[in-house]
């Protein structure tokens, strides 16, 4: 009878880790049609999981649902004339978010992407040849998207905005343009703001160069701010994915199982036992360190053989999948409507997401093309 009961509880849990992560926007009870019944065989997939106790054969049973999961590839069929080339998991557009998102091959993603992960030309407050609108113009533009992006999400998608900082023009003052385009696009568009993380990117070259290198009245300005918005306050998100690596003395600690419990000065109480479970690593904060130093990438390599100027502003991969990792699952789907190099579409392509990239300019779409040089040297990148 206590290994019956065992047995369930496994199983209850297993169907609410499920549920949590999968949850459709109504309730289950009252789901018809392929919604329900996608949600009634994911149940289905953790109860066999819940119920295989060697290691081995979950690691098999979870391969298998993943990989039942991505035979629905929702890429098939005629390419359109808007896109540019295609992989295994993606595809990337070729024209301006505007226009593309309401294209008859995107707009039929409606409702059904997961994730919008991107970095618009940053408000800056000089022209860049990236190009990037500027002041109230640049505020106005980005918050238009906002109708457009809750358009494409999932009930429980998410929106995960980087944008930099600036200064004002001439003098050694910062812009609040970065935080009020975020504040506009957030409260306009009626979105929830989960949470705000910061990438910190210690090897950023020393700028402003007047007030930092010539003057030396400022610290370096190397971090940037992204902002993780959803219409639902409780997006599908799951930090178990994301787990860093125990420190040594975390380490230390599960083995020997000593500490210092009791009364804290912050006034929590820390059990004899609050410690001594391991959880498979630490969950990470909301600060991201990443060198964006890559120089020698597949990225970078192409676009030196192909003689094209690399993207100026790219965000490192790693900072991709992050997010990726964390509010996505396999065989989801990413968008990126201001693709530039498409780091999104290559992080999402490694982790088994399908993924939409829009980038307006023709040279770092062919650029772009590097960071799938493996499947371009196999023929596994369709080009127009």
């Amino acid at each position: 009878m206590k290994d019956q009961i065992v047995t369930l509880t496994t199983i209850l849990r297993a169907c609410a880790k499920w549920s949590v992560s999968n949850r459709p926007s109504e309730s289950f009870c009252c789901q018809s049609g392929p919604s329900g019944i996608d949600y009634a065989r994911g149940c289905e997939h953790w109860i066999s999981l819940a119920l295989i106790t060697n290691d081995e054969q979950r690691r098999t049973v979870k391969v298998e649902v993943e990989e039942r999961q991505m035979r629905k590839n929702p890429f098939t069929g005629r390419i359109a004339d808007c896109v540019a080339y295609r992989t295994k998991y993606g595809q990337m557009y070729s024209g301006t978010a505007e226009d593309i998102l309401d294209e008859p091959s995107v707009s039929r993603f409606e409702g059904k992407v997961q994730l919008i992960l991107t970095s618009p030309p940053f408000p800056l407050n000089r022209k860049k040849r990236y190009g990037n609108h500027q002041g109230e113009e640049y505020i106005k533009w980005l918050v238009s998207f906002g109708h457009q992006f809750k358009k494409m999400l999932t009930p429980d998608g998410s929106i995960v905005i980087e944008v930099g900082n600036s200064w004002e023009s001439g003098q050694p003052t910062m812009s609040t343009l970065a935080v009020r385009s975020l504040i506009r696009f957030l409260e306009e568009n009626h979105l929830h703001l989960c949470q705000e993380f910061v990438w910190h990117n210690p090897a950023k070259l020393p700028t402003p160069a007047q007030w930092v290198n010539v003057e030396r009245i400022r610290l370096k300005d190397n971090f940037t701010k992204l902002w993780w918005m959803a219409v639902n306050p409780r997006p599908k998100a799951n930090n178990r994915e994301v787990l860093q690596p125990y420190s040594e003395a975390m380490r230390h600690l599960l083995k020997t199982g000593k500490y210092n419990p009791g009364r804290r000065p912050s006034e929590h109480n820390i059990g004899k036992r609050s410690f001594l479970a391991d959880n498979g690593g630490s969950i990470p904060g909301n600060v991201i360190t990443l060198a964006n130093t890559g120089s020698g990438d597949a990225y970078q390599l192409y676009c030196k053989e192909q003689s094209i100027t690399p993207h100026p502003a790219r965000m490192p991969c790693d900072l991709a999948k992050f997010f990726i990792k964390f509010l996505t699952n396999p065989a989801d789907i990413v968008l990126d409507p201001f693709g530039g190099s498409n780091t999104t579409g290559a992080a999402a392509e490694e982790l088994k997401r399908y993924w939409i990239s829009i980038e307006p300019r023709d040279e770092y779409i062919e650029g772009s093309k590097g960071r799938f040089s493996a499947g371009l040297r196999k023929g596994n990148v369709e080009a127009r």
